[in-house]
């Protein structure tokens, strides 16, 4: 849902070639498809994430990326144990503003849950916009 936000975002504001997001996951299996109810809740906010498929962050895509957002301190440690060259550009969402939470993985939960945590990344991308268009 992340990756769908910023991606509206970034076309909303025209900065297609100069800022880019893509997602991957920490413990997952490659080539899954989003959720029904992750799709349900984006689609409510106009945006169309059923051609989203997972895959497991590598080490190419943690060097090419200027910043990395993650959802929870799990992901945070994990990421940078595994790829210590690149920990300092990873950050929990969060962080952009100004906290050190974990966003709730509506994985399994109803379509509702999906809309909290929707909202909650949105949210949390609007206050760290600066952030991660300065980061491109």
């Amino acid at each position: 849902m992340a990756e769908g936000l910023i991606r509206s975002r970034i076309e909303a504001e025209g900065l297609e070639g100069r800022v880019s997001v893509s997602s991957a996951g920490t413990w997952t299996d490659s080539g899954v498809p989003a959720t029904q109810n992750a799709v349900a809740a984006l689609a409510e906010r106009g945006l169309d994430i059923s051609s989203h498929r997972s895959r497991e962050v590598s080490e190419d895509m943690m060097q090419g990326a200027d910043l990395i957002l993650v959802m929870t301190g799990s992901h945070l440690q994990a990421l940078t144990a595994e790829f210590p060259g690149q920990s300092d550009r990873v950050r929990l969402l969060s962080s952009l503003a100004g906290g050190a939470w974990d966003i709730a993985d509506p994985v399994g939960g109803s379509l509702d849950d999906y809309r909290v945590t929707a909202a909650e990344i949105e949210r949390l991308i609007d206050a760290g916009w600066d952030v991660i268009v300065g980061s491109a």
